[in-house]
């Protein structure tokens, strides 16, 4: 184990906020130090409460998040908070504005916020996005906000991150029929209606509960609330902090805390385990290689399922290899 990776770590537990900023730095960019780092992380695994905020560009995600954390602080919570902004499809970068936008908290040592590029990573998020609310986990957040990148109707992806997920709306953006679509509305546990002084206001929150009103529930299963806020002033901040007290405590009454933590621990193993696997298959050289049956099967000569047979037969061979 290296040393400067473990004081990183120590440091980050003691509230260093540059420790935190160059671990978080780490995951991002993968490779050499990241096992090491999720060994020494797991012990502080589960230990915030993960809000996950989604909705598509230009409902007050940020806004609402900035509000949200100056709530949160309001009542004594350390928060972090993961920005995902998306990247360029040409070179990769991203603005990262949502931290110039929440600039009310950069003085607090109680608030701790990064933005993240979303790398080409589909859903919302970052492929980092997991571990690195395990890094502010260990930092001592009580609550991690993760603000996704704008969405649509299939980019879900925070629900399986997310204790709580906030679907965000707004009135006059044809937001609620997107909301009503499966994906959107199965991954909400709770729905806000931001800008809800504007015009149309009225219709949405029908429109939301109609859609909600239709969905199959058992008795005692969680029905999302539809809140209204205006986050630009600060208006209904207390009802959503209330909204998310009352799902986290029938998340834990109903034993769906622990459930959804172990499928969220699932969904990253497999991750992990396929990113590897893919760098496996690309390390087959020769006629079996990856590039090699890709110029068959675009010529015609081969089928796809053919060559993937060719190209994981291969990739026993090398694993029988390294075994004698």
């Amino acid at each position: 184990m290296r040393a400067d990776l473990a004081a990183a770590v120590a440091a980050a537990r003691g509230g260093d906020a540059r420790a935190v900023a160059r671990l978080i730095s780490l995951v991002e960019r993968g490779g050499d130090g990241l096992a090491e780092l999720a060994a020494l992380l797991a012990a502080d695994t589960g230990r915030a409460e993960v809000i996950g905020l989604t909705g598509a560009p230009g409902v007050g995600k940020s806004t609402t998040t900035n509000e949200l954390v100056r709530a949160l602080r309001a009542a004594g919570r350390r928060v972090g908070v993961l920005a995902v902004d998306p990247s360029s499809p040409f070179t990769g970068g991203a603005i990262l504005g949502d931290r110039v936008r929440m600039q009310d908290h950069a003085t607090d040592s109680g608030v701790f916020i990064r933005s993240m590029s979303s790398r080409g990573h589909l859903g919302g998020l970052a492929a980092a996005t997991p571990m690195a609310v395990r890094v502010l986990e260990a930092a001592g957040c009580d609550v991690v906000l993760v603000e996704t990148v704008g969405v649509g109707q299939a980019e879900v992806e925070i629900a399986s991150l997310a204790d709580t997920t906030i679907v965000l709306l707004a009135p006059g953006m044809g937001d609620a029929i997107q909301a009503v679509k499966a994906g959107i509305l199965e991954v909400a546990d709770i729905f806000v209606i931001n800008k809800a002084d504007r015009d149309g206001a009225d219709v949405t929150y029908r429109d939301i509960q109609g859609a909600i009103a239709l969905g199959e529930r058992a008795p005692g299963d969680w029905r999302p609330p539809v809140l209204r806020t205006v986050a630009a002033r600060a208006e209904g901040m207390d009802d959503i902090l209330a909204a998310l007290g009352k799902h986290r405590a029938w998340l834990v009454e109903h034993d769906v805390l622990a459930r959804r933590r172990r499928e969220r621990a699932e969904v990253e193993i497999g991750r992990i385990a396929l990113g590897r696997l893919r760098a496996r298959l690309e390390a087959v050289t020769g006629d079996a290689g990856l590039p090699a049956l890709a110029a068959e099967v675009a010529d015609g000569a081969a089928d796809p399922y053919t060559a993937a047979a060719k190209l994981l037969a291969a990739l026993d061979r090398r694993a029988d290899g390294d075994h004698r």
